[in-house]
């Protein structure tokens, strides 16, 4: 009787342990019909896929679509303008299991899905920050497109007239609007990028840039998105 009650228990903190998920949950297997990260990476560019994957940060909402970043335990997806409701884009939160079906595409060498929808499922999974500075200026860093990354102790050059940061691209903004900056690692110079829709000017992130020396040593961690080269999306700064 004690051995079977025993196998009870058992069964059920198992049971438990599973629908509370975990930072290690991205481990489960795929539904039936689903790709694989490896089948999505091989399938042609706008041919349709059906994935599932793990909300890690939503960029933004508008017009019932959804930006969202998301990841698996094998790698990562931008879901670029996904039909979302607006009720239905604050059930995502970090963690949150979704079941994706839209159409591959690039943009400038950021390979995402467009034209999507989606469903919640039960699941969670958060990624930790992958250390990819070493993989700065190597054909592998590719390999880790969109996915969650740290960048550590990288330099803040000048990125034009002293300053160690601009607003948009060429200077031409303001408060409020994305952030440009220079970090330089092993000789290399990279241009970083704080997206005002996942990060606005309340955020510590934003705030931290604005406040960079030209010289500082940083550490940051971010979303490994693509524009005609590597161009992270940072969320987090840490001055050293």
């Amino acid at each position: 009787m004690k051995k079977y009650l025993a196998v009870l228990l058992a069964a059920a903190m198992v049971f438990t342990l599973a629908g509370c998920g975990s930072k290690d949950a991205g481990t489960d297997e795929k539904s039936e019909g689903v790709m694989t990260y490896e089948e999505y990476m091989a399938a042609p560019l706008d041919s349709e896929v059906v994935i599932e994957t793990y909300v890690q940060a939503k960029q933004s909402w508008w017009d019932d679509q959804a930006t969202v970043y998301s990841q698996d335990k094998d790698g990562a997806y931008f879901l670029y303008n996904m039909a979302c409701s607006e009720e239905d884009y604050e059930k995502l939160v970090p963690g949150t299991k979704i079941k994706v079906t839209g159409y591959k595409s690039e943009w400038s060498g950021e390979v995402e899905v467009t034209d999507a929808v989606f469903e919640i499922e039960d699941g969670s999974y958060v990624a930790e920050a992958e250390d990819v500075t070493s993989l700065l200026g190597t054909d592998e860093l590719i390999d880790h497109q969109n996915e969650f990354v740290a960048f550590k102790g990288m330099t803040v050059e000048d990125s034009g007239d002293g300053a160690a940061f601009l607003y948009s691209w060429d200077g031409s903004g303001s408060d409020g609007d994305d952030l440009y900056f220079q970090v330089s690692y092993n000789g290399q110079t990279y241009t970083f990028t704080i997206e005002s829709y996942l990060c606005d000017n309340t955020t510590e992130v934003y705030q931290t840039v604005k406040n960079l020396k030209v010289g500082d040593t940083v550490d940051m961690e971010g979303f490994l998105y693509w524009y005609e080269g590597v161009n992270p999306h940072i969320t987090s700064v840490t001055v050293k």
